[in-house]
């Protein structure tokens, strides 16, 4: 799969639940065009914040698009190509007894599966604080989100 936007990710949270912000970048490699956005929540778990960076990058996309989806988070990469289909399987549970805890983030999951599935999407794992430019660049973004909320406490 050739690309044509690639979408990096990233998620920062001061505390665990606590203040946090999620970034992305969306590239259109052709044209060399670039949207970043980013944003964040008063009280939140890193993994909602990778989470919701990949959900808000793929709500610009307004047509089927080959993605390249770049991130630090395997949580959120192992979550789309691994576990979702077995959650969707067994009715957004992690397993299909009734004695099994119950999938956390079950909303963002089924909101990323909605918008997952209009595209085609490559995952690629980058390791965070590396050096990656575009992951630091997400991280940056993610952290002075976030810091707007650590403000307000």
């Amino acid at each position: 799969m050739t690309p044509e936007v690639i979408l990096y990710t990233d998620g920062a949270c001061s505390g665990n639940p606590g203040p946090g912000g999620w970034g992305f970048i969306l590239r259109h490699p052709k044209s060399g065009k670039e949207i970043e956005r980013s944003g964040g929540e008063e009280v939140t778990t890193n993994n909602r914040m990778e989470m919701l960076a990949v959900i808000e990058g793929l709500k610009v996309l307004n047509r089927p698009t080959n993605v390249e989806l770049v991130s630090d988070s395997k949580y959120v990469l192992q979550g789309l190509k691994e576990w979702m289909p077995h959650w969707k399987a067994n009715g957004w549970k992690r397993k299909s007894s009734e004695l099994s805890s119950s999938l956390k983030n079950v909303e963002l999951w089924q909101e990323l599966d909605r918008l997952a599935s209009k595209h085609h999407i490559k995952v690629t794992h980058v390791k965070g604080h590396a050096g990656h430019p575009e992951n630091e660049r997400c991280d940056q973004l993610a952290t002075n989100a976030a810091k707007q909320f650590q403000r307000k406490n």
